[in-house]
């Protein structure tokens, strides 16, 4: 398995990648598969690698294919800069329970740690996925908040769980 940063080159296979994961795993994103196809591919593009560098998306690879991804995003606001938002983590299904979430939240603490004033990454994980939540405290991250009515689903309300980990 590698875990490497995408570029503009891994656009194509990561549209793919994420309008599944925006059918399949509905209720885990606030965006859904039909508005996201609409995007061009400049869209995606600046999702793995915004030229400002204000988000980064990484990938997992067997046998050079993208079997899981995850993105960051910083902010550029001078009171907001030291916290990092993590968005957009999904894995195969044929690959999950390998390791596959965990290698590259690895890689994407570990480069979001390099930018030295970057000290929290959050997150959000939908209600009642329970191996996300386990993965995501097993990292160490911890809830700090429920928002009740997060998301609809086209059928009920679900919530979401607020996460931080910082950085010593």
């Amino acid at each position: 398995m590698l875990i490497r940063s995408l570029s503009k080159d891994d656009a194509a296979p990561y549209r793919a990648l994420m309008l599944e994961g925006y059918t399949l795993a509905a209720d885990a994103f606030t965006s859904v598969a039909e508005e996201r196809a609409t995007e061009p591919l400049a869209w995606w593009e600046r999702r793995i690698e915004d030229p400002g560098g204000m988000s980064r998306a990484f990938g997992a690879f067997e046998n050079n294919h993208l079997v899981g991804a995850v993105a960051v995003e910083y902010s550029a606001k001078a009171k907001t800069r030291h916290k990092a938002v993590i968005v957009g983590m999904y894995v195969l299904v044929a690959y999950r329970q390998r390791g596959v979430g965990f290698a590259l939240l690895k890689e994407l603490i570990a480069q979001t740690r390099a930018r030295q004033w970057v000290t929290m990454v959050t997150l959000t994980v939908t209600e009642g996925n329970e191996p996300a939540t386990r993965l995501y405290e097993s990292m160490g991250f911890k809830s700090f908040g429920i928002e009740p009515m997060a998301v609809f689903t086209g059928t009920e309300y679900k919530s979401k769980s607020h996460m931080y980990l910082t950085f010593d």
